[in-house]
């Protein structure tokens, strides 16, 4: 049968126009990764856990925009209280650990 197929190739090319589909939770490593991509061109195979925020282009704007999205993807709000995560590995974390108090 075609249709998931069909499915695919139609939900590509919505979000290839903008539009973001809702789909599984995507992991937080994964996310990082996705969003980087996006907004630094950066290959996704150099953002590992022990990769430094500043050392792959994150400055303080970049993080806050990726605090934002990661709100966003996962329905949560971010406490203006939190630790500023200095690695990869810290980001990942944080985000687990928010995610598993909101469920």
């Amino acid at each position: 049968m075609n249709l998931p197929l069909i499915s695919i190739h139609r939900d590509k090319r919505l979000e290839n126009m903008g539009f973001r589909l809702k789909s599984a939770p995507m992991n937080s490593l994964d996310l990082i990764r996705e969003f980087l991509k996006d907004h630094l061109g950066l290959d996704p195979e150099k953002v590992t856990a022990e990769a430094a925020l500043a050392d792959i282009g994150v400055d303080s704007l970049m993080m806050l925009e990726l605090m934002f999205e990661f709100e966003d993807r996962c329905g949560i709000t971010l406490s203006n209280d939190l630790k500023s995560p200095k690695t990869v590995g810290e980001m990942v974390a944080l985000m687990d650990r928010l995610r598993n108090e909101k469920s």
